[in-house]
């Protein structure tokens, strides 16, 4: 029988390097890559090192695909064109799709491969009802690691030639592993935050793009109370303001409870503010959907079974780590919405939102286009 060849994307951290040492301890034909992308703060040669370095301990070829440029084009860009528009884009949903799934997942298929591999954590798991090969997306055995959210542009077809090895691992034991198979980036901190800026604040990056401007801070009650440096650098639910009290014109009480944005206004350059993190003004219960794909029945065919049911039962997510919460997505006028059963916090325009049945089998995702 043919040994199956898999090309997998180590970014130089500990899941993608045990997600390769789990395949080649398992016969396939694994071959290492790289993905040089775009890097603002100069720490890429470390992560292309350490990820060398583990091609070399497991004894599997590895190469640099390079997608600096294509990186640039359709991420940062996509990213900085979000953030003018006065949207909150996800730039980890659109990497997915643009690079590790869409040139880096081509590329590996133009050169013989029977799947590409990533340290993503999710499960894959296998169908009866789908052709052989083809599986499903189900949320990670590690919930607090789970990544699923981040991989709902996923298309079927692509998915039947996707592994995810260590979604059936706790992040603990993960590194427990790299450590057996000798691995030196065992104990390698994750990266945190957007992965291409690194240690640089998304403020001080989008500021070199969008020139700062003043404007007004507003109370729920339309109130001028300060002023801001630009509402395109601040997102619906931030917290850290960067704005002390004092300058919101806000005196100092006992039990003061925390700032955060509830509405914005790019074209007007306003924000505005609640306190506390239980305000209803953070609360929206109906989010109107662009741009969504379904990855699994009942709703492959979304046009056409949101016309048969009127609402599709679903359990859904907002953003990366909310707890699920009980939906219905609607059909009316063509245009898909989605309504949660108990209003959720911090909705914001451009975040993907991500759909599971109620075993936790991801049926697919849109981006917020408007919240209410």
């Amino acid at each position: 029988m043919k040994i199956k060849r898999v090309f997998v994307g180590m970014s130089g951290g500990v899941d993608s390097s045990v997600a390769a040492a789990l395949l080649n301890k398992q016969g396939y034909e694994v071959i290492g890559v790289h993905l040089k992308c775009y890097n603002v703060d100069g720490c890429a040669a470390q992560d292309a090192e350490d990820a060398r370095r583990v091609a070399e301990t497991i004894g599997i070829p590895f190469y640099t695909f390079d997608f600096e440029k294509e990186y640039k084009e359709k991420v940062v860009e996509y990213m900085i064109g979000g953030y003018k528009k006065g949207i909150t884009p996800n730039p980890d949903v659109m990497c997915n799709k643009e690079i590790k799934f869409g040139l880096f997942y081509e590329k590996a298929m133009e050169l013989g491969a029977d799947f590409v591999a990533t340290g993503h954590y999710v499960l894959k798991i296998e169908n009866s009802c789908l052709p052989v090969g083809m599986g499903k997306l189900k949320i990670a055995r590690d919930r607090a690691k789970d990544q699923s959210y981040f991989l709902w542009t996923l298309r079927s077809e692509q998915l039947a030639h996707c592994l995810f090895p260590i979604g059936e691992y706790t992040k603990p034991q993960v590194r427990k592993l790299a450590a057996r198979f000798g691995l030196h980036n065992a104990q390698k901190k994750d990266s945190q935050g957007i992965c291409f800026l690194g240690q640089v604040s998304l403020p001080d990056f989008l500021k070199k793009y969008i020139k700062p401007k003043k404007g007004a801070i507003l109370d729920i009650h339309g109130n001028e109370i300060g002023e801001h440096h630009g509402a395109h650098l601040y997102t619906i639910g931030q917290r850290h303001l960067g704005i002390k009290n004092q300058e919101l014109g806000v005196k100092n009480k006992p039990n003061q409870k925390p700032f955060y944005v509830a509405d914005k206004d790019v074209k007007k350059n306003v924000i505005v503010i609640a306190e506390g993190d239980k305000h209803p003004a953070l609360y929206k219960k109906e989010v109107a959907l662009t741009n969504i794909n379904f990855l699994m029945p009942p709703v492959a065919n979304h046009n056409s079974a949101l016309t048969r049911q009127s609402t599709i039962p679903v359990f859904a997510r907002v953003r990366y780590r909310q707890p699920l919460a009980k939906a219905k997505l609607k059909m009316k006028n063509k245009k898909i919405s989605l309504e949660f059963n108990k209003p959720v916090k911090f909705v914001a325009a451009g975040q993907s939102v991500v759909f599971y049945n109620k075993k936790g089998v991801m049926l697919g995702g849109g981006v917020i286009k408007s919240a209410k």
